[in-house]
């Protein structure tokens, strides 16, 4: 337990400090991450043969991971139709070696590929792009843990004292029905309370306080979806946690299974409630 606290500490200031100077710290930041969500979820789905050495369909992967967040850092979040353009590349790419060194990758190799850059990579570089679009974007991006963490602590507390009622019982029988609207009134409580703070600071508006209660509930019933989505691999695959790089948490996977999908939504909640 001590060894969870001790590294999710540290963790949460390296994030916190990420945040506030923004740009290519947080931008390099989630490269990293991304780089080793990648290498975790590919390994999970038996995209990697065995070798010691990535073989050449996860070459392709970091080598478009790092472009892609080279132009989205050098771009500073303008000219989407580049990113769109990556991933076509990256697709196309992936054909032609399908093709030309078939039949050495099966499609389910293919396909685990595709995912599993989309999935981590892509899904993680919304926390840079609510840091950089955003006229408050520092406060924002806040939210996106804020609706998966501090929803998952609320949804456990609740469910603990309270929960009669299984959410997934084959999938994930400890979480329960009042665990989750738990996590979801716990999330939406505390966006509104957390703008509440930036607004007496004079630091964002008014109206962000029932934004923040709406980005923060919804954000927790997308989470909560991640989490078990995240579970349901893990339980298919035969493995207990995607990777040890986080003493006490696993890897990069098992700490922002919900943060991956929750940070695309809370963009494109911010993006139509605020922007």
């Amino acid at each position: 337990m001590r060894t969870r606290v001790i590294s999710g500490a540290v963790m949460t200031v390296i994030l916190v400090a990420a945040i506030i100077l923004g740009g290519p710290v947080i931008g390099v930041l989630m490269w990293g991450i991304s780089l080793i969500g990648y290498f975790e979820m590919e390994r999970a789905l038996g995209l990697h043969t065995g070798a010691k050495s990535p073989n050449i369909l996860e070459l392709l992967s970091y080598i478009t991971i790092t472009v892609y967040y080279a132009v989205m850092i050098l771009l500073s979040g303008k000219e989407y139709i580049w990113y769109q353009m990556i991933l076509v590349v990256f697709l196309l790419l992936n054909m032609a070696l399908y093709v030309f060194t078939f039949p050495k990758y099966d499609w389910k190799q293919m396909v685990a590929n595709l995912f599993s850059l989309i999935y981590a990579p892509v899904m993680l570089s919304f926390i840079y792009l609510i840091r950089e679009d955003f006229e408050h974007g520092a406060y924002i991006v806040v939210m996106v843990f804020i609706a998966s963490w501090i929803s998952d602590t609320g949804a456990y507390f609740v469910g603990s004292a309270c929960g009669k009622h299984k959410l997934a019982p084959v999938l994930s029988p400890k979480k329960s029905v009042e665990g989750s609207i738990g996590g979801i009134v716990c999330a939406a409580g505390i966006g509104a309370l957390y703008a509440l703070l930036l607004e007496r600071l004079g630091l964002c508006p008014a109206e962000y306080i029932w934004v923040f209660a709406i980005i923060g509930g919804l954000g927790s019933i997308i989470s909560q979806l991640g989490d078990l989505g995240a579970s349901a691999i893990k339980r298919q695959t035969g493995i207990k946690d995607y990777g040890k790089l986080i003493p006490g948490h696993g890897g990069i996977m098992d700490r922002f299974d919900s943060v991956i999908v929750t940070a695309p939504l809370i963009y494109y909640l911010a993006y139509f409630f605020i922007k």
